[in-house]
C-alpha cells in the first residue's frame, strides 16, 4: 500500500510507524474473515481492511468524521486479524495510532466523553474500584441486570503461601483483578509455590496501561507503565527470574513496553528488559508437568472447555499451552469450532459497546455450552466475567483450576 503522509505526520515516530505498517498491507482481505465484527456487521468499514483505509485517509490528511470515530471504536483489538495476516500487518499498533488521531480530531458527544474519562479514570485506580466493587458484590442481588453482569460473586478468600525459596518471581497483581476475582493471584502463587518458586508482588504495581491505551488516552497510560517500571524495578536488579501474567490482556500490554517507551531516554532500556522477563503462565508452566501431574489429583473435574483469550493467541502468539498442560494432569480439554474469535469482553468494549459484545457472548457461550463441559476455563479475567454472566456452567481461570487439583489441599 503506498502512503502520501500529511505533514502534521511526516517525520514523527507515530507518523513513520503507521507508515511501515501501512505499507505492508496487500489488500488481500484476508482479515476480514476472521474479524468479529466484520462477521456480524458485514461492513467492510468494520473490519481490519477498511479501518487501515480510515487511517490511512487519516494520516494523510483527509477530513476526519464521526463515521471514522465510529468504526474505530467498534474494534475490538482482539488482533486475529494479525494471526491470519500473510503480510505481518501490525494491525494491534496501528488502531493505537488511529485512535488518538481520532480522539485529537473528532469531538465526542458529552455522554461519551463523561463515560470514557470517567472509565479510565476509575477502573485503573485500586483505591477507588476496590472499596466500589465490595460494595457492589454485598447489594449484587439488587443491581440491574447489565450492571450485575460486571460485579462477580465475592470469592472465599484463600490464603496466601508463606514458605520463602530461592527461587522468586515477580507477578502483578492488577487494577481490578485483586477485587474482582483475588483468587487468581493467590491461586498462581500457590501453583508457583507448589513448584518451589516465591511469588513477589510489588506494591506500587498498578494497572499494566492498556484500559487507557485503548481508549485513547496515551500519556495516561504512558505513565502506567512508567510507575510500573519503578515499581518493579528493584526486584529486577535483586534478581527475580521473571514477571508472571495471569491476565492475558495484562501481559501483551507489558510485553509491549520495549515499543511503547522506545523513545523515553530515561526508561526506553529498563522498559526492554521488563518486556523481555515478562512471561504468561502458559509459558512457565509447560515446562514443570511432571511436578504438577505428582502434586495434583482431578477431584471430580474430567471434561473441561476452554476459552482462548484474544490476548493470548493473537496479542502474545501463545497458543496450545494452556490445553497442553491441562492434559497432561489428566483433563479432557475441549475448544469451542470458534476458538479464534473474540468472546466480546475486550476490556472496557462491553460497557461502550454493549450491543456488539453481548452478541459475541452469546455466540461463544453457545458454542462452549454445544462441548458440554463441567467446567469452562479462561486465562484473563474480563473474558472469565464476561462469559460467566451468561452462563450458569461455572467459568474460572485456569490456574484456579490447577490449584484446587493441588494434593495438598
Amino acid at each position: 500500500m503506498q502512503t502520501n503522509l500529511a505533514d502534521f505526520i511526516r517525520n514523527t515516530p507515530d507518523g513513520d510507524e503507521a507508515d511501515a505498517i501501512l505499507r505492508k498491507c496487500v489488500h488481500c482481505g484476508f482479515c476480514t474473515a476472521t474479524c468479529p465484527t466484520y462477521q456480524l456487521l458485514g461492513d467492510e468499514l468494520d473490519g481490519p481492511r477498511g479501518r487501515i483505509y480510515l487511517m490511512k485517509q487519516m494520516v494523510e490528511g483527509a477530513t476526519v468524521s464521526k463515521s471514522t470515530l465510529t468504526h474505530l471504536d467498534r474494534c475490538l483489538t482482539c488482533r486475529s486479524c494479525e494471526t491470519t495476516c500473510p503480510s505481518g500487518v501490525q494491525y494491534g499498533r496501528l488502531v493505537e495510532i488511529g485512535r488518538k488521531l481520532a480522539e485529537e480530531r473528532v469531538p465526542r458527544p458529552l455522554r461519551q466523553r463523561l463515560t470514557r474519562r470517567f472509565l479510565a479514570g476509575f477502573l485503573p485506580r485500586r483505591m477507588l474500584f476496590s472499596p466500589a466493587m465490595r460494595f457492589a458484590q454485598q447489594v449484587r442481588a439488587l443491581l440491574p441486570r447489565r450492571l450485575r453482569d460486571k460485579v462477580p460473586v465475592r470469592q472465599r478468600p484463600l490464603a496466601w503461601p508463606t514458605a520463602k525459596h530461592a527461587r522468586k518471581m515477580l507477578m502483578l497483581a492488577g487494577c481490578v483483578q485483586p477485587s474482582m476475582m483475588p483468587n487468581i493471584n493467590v491461586a498462581t502463587a500457590r501453583v508457583l509455590d507448589a513448584l518451589g518458586i516465591e511469588t513477589v508482588v510489588a506494591p506500587q504495581a498498578g494497572c499494566c496501561g492498556a484500559i487507557r491505551l485503548h481508549m485513547g488516552y496515551a500519556d495516561d497510560a504512558l505513565n502506567d507503565v512508567r510507575a510500573n517500571i519503578d515499581a518493579w524495578w528493584p526486584h529486577i536488579e535483586q534478581g527475580v527470574e521473571a514477571i508472571v501474567m495471569n491476565a492475558s490482556g495484562c501481559g501483551a500490554t507489558v510485553k509491549e513496553y520495549a515499543h511503547l517507551m522506545r523513545h523515553d531516554p530515561v526508561y526506553a532500556e529498563k522498559a526492554r528488559r521488563v518486556a523481555e522477563l515478562t512471561r504468561d503462565l502458559a509459558e512457565i508452566l509447560p515446562p514443570f508437568e511432571d511436578q504438577l501431574l505428582a502434586a495434583t489429583r482431578r477431584r471430580g473435574i474430567h471434561t473441561v472447555a476452554y476459552h482462548p483469550p484474544c490476548a493470548l493467541q493473537h496479542g502474545q502468539q501463545l497458543r496450545g499451552g494452556v490445553e497442553h498442560v491441562l492434559r497432561a494432569l489428566g483433563l479432557d480439554v475441549r475448544l469451542p469450532v470458534d476458538n479464534h474469535l473474540c468472546c466480546g469482553s475486550a476490556g472496557t468494549y462491553s460497557i461502550t459497546q454493549p450491543r456488539l459484545s453481548y452478541t459475541l457472548r452469546n455466540q461463544k457461550v453457545d458454542r462452549l455450552k454445544a462441548l458440554e463441559p463441567q467446567l469452562i476455563v479462561s486465562a484473563n479475567i474480563g473474558c472469565i466475567a464476561h462469559l460467566q454472566s451468561g452462563t450458569a456452567i461455572p467459568v474460572t481461570h485456569w490456574i484456579e483450576l490447577i490449584e484446587h487439583m493441588l494434593a495438598a489441599n
